[in-house]
């Protein structure tokens, strides 16, 4: 990790740039939260329809403790408790869920739900929606299923040509949260050249958490010779962040669930490595990381603060009912110190 010029021999400095914030939104911690709660109040076991967040880690450990993970809502036995998942779900779920008598717990990101409503209001005014984001994906999904005659799905800019509407003066653009806010931006740009009277949502529509934590990869990557997100691989928000990064200027970005699947390789020749996590990562995956590079002479870690954050969600109402049933005290707020998950 050295290079010598005239018999003197040049060390690389080895540190490590920590972002922040990285990790748990508050949509994924309320959705975690959730699930464990459901776990203490009614007994394993508690059945969630798809994955509660997309981690790996969070999801196995939460099966250990009595989760089942379903892929439809008919494989949950009649009159079970059912949570649906951050992501969201169409109207069809809620109709299936209804006639097999499920008790039904919604962990929606309420930032998902805010999209759901937009999709839900323009439909009503008979607006074409371009609603920009992932085909496949369960928040896309859910949205689309709000008003399935209206959405018309548009996965990124190479997708613009592809678009057609019923009227090109009524037409306005969504997006799922957890997009690249640059992709996005191109997106939009290329579909105002399509249709000039293109409008926009009320509101962004590209979660707080996502941004944030893209903001400061930007910052980290110019400085960075190998950026590290911690995240699986279905999570949408954590590929956009290796994706962030080497846009920006790092020389080479992974995405790993864990430290173990670090290739020492990565490292030779790299002074600087930058570390981050996605919405859904607990840190305890992050301290994994981080003891990973402490043992190859990255101990130096320094800090790069974005922005701060202090956003919480109320848990969903009908858990905090139950809650406040049994313990005649208002459960509204989240805790953090629900063991290895926080």
């Amino acid at each position: 990790m050295g290079a010598t010029y005239d018999g003197w021999v040049t060390v690389t400095r080895k540190r490590v740039l920590l972002a922040a914030p990285r990790g748990y939104c508050a949509g994924v911690d309320r959705a975690v939260v959730t699930v464990e709660k459901a776990l203490e109040l009614y007994g394993p076991p508690v059945y969630v329809r798809k994955e509660i967040v997309h981690n790996k880690h969070v999801v196995s450990t939460l099966q250990k403790r009595g989760a089942i993970f379903v892929d439809k809502t008919q494989e949950v036995p009649e009159g079970a408790t059912v949570i649906f998942s951050a992501h969201g779900v169409a109207p069809v779920v809620h109709e299936e869920a209804r006639a097999l008598s499920l008790k039904t717990i919604d962990a929606t990101c309420p930032l998902v739900t805010k999209v759901h409503r937009e999709a839900v209001r323009f439909a009503d005014e008979d607006y074409d929606i371009l609603l920009i984001g992932h085909e496949g994906h369960e928040e896309v999904v859910g949205t689309a299923g709000e008003a399935p005659d209206n959405v018309k799905l548009v996965d990124g800019p190479d997708d613009v040509a592809n678009v057609e509407v019923r009227d090109p003066s009524k037409v306005i653009w969504l997006s799922q949260t957890t997009l690249s806010v640059d992709e996005t931006m191109e997106t939009v740009s290329r579909l105002r050249e399509k249709f000039p009277k293109l409008q926009d949502p009320p509101s962004d529509d590209i979660c707080y958490a996502t941004q944030n934590r893209q903001l400061a990869v930007r910052q980290m990557a110019p400085n960075t010779d190998l950026m590290i997100v911690v995240g699986s691989r279905n999570s949408s928000n954590s590929v956009r962040l290796v994706e962030v990064a080497l846009e920006h200027g790092a020389a080479a970005g992974y995405l790993v669930d864990y430290a173990d699947e670090i290739d020492p390789g990565w490292l030779e020749g790299v002074g600087t490595v930058g570390v981050t996590s996605g919405a859904s990562v607990p840190e305890v995956l992050v301290r994994g990381v981080l003891a990973f590079l402490a043992e190859r002479g990255y101990e130096d870690v320094q800090p790069v603060v974005a922005v701060e954050e202090s956003v919480l969600f109320s848990l969903p109402h009908e858990l905090r009912h139950d809650l406040q049933a049994k313990s005649g005290v208002e459960a509204t707020t989240l805790r953090h110190d629900a063991g290895s998950l926080h």
